[in-house]
């Protein structure tokens, strides 16, 4: 379910998101390449765990920031819906 809200992220924390998200895709890309190849399965272990972090680290900046702003404004409006809804994206993300 997508819930849209009414102002925007800052633009230089969207392009920091984005570049920690090309930089993972990139490491995914490196990953598959490497089963490919048939290389050595704890190296690609290693590589599958740097990417979870990498991802981890980037929904835990997402969800300090849609706190800081999103979740903030939806609060002062009184959209409790949008609170709830956030609540329960993050469960999924943990």
């Amino acid at each position: 379910m997508e819930t849209q809200h009414s102002h925007h992220h800052d633009p230089e924390e969207k392009k920091r998101q984005l570049n920690r998200l090309a930089k993972a895709i990139g490491h995914l890309k490196h990953v598959q390449t490497m089963i490919e190849h048939d290389e050595d399965c704890a190296d690609v272990l290693t590589q599958l765990s740097a990417v979870n972090a990498a991802l981890k680290s980037l929904g835990k900046e997402i969800i300090n920031e849609h706190m800081t702003h999103c979740i903030t404004h939806a609060i002062a409006d009184g959209n409790l819906e949008l609170v709830e809804e956030f609540q329960k994206a993050v469960q999924k993300f943990i």
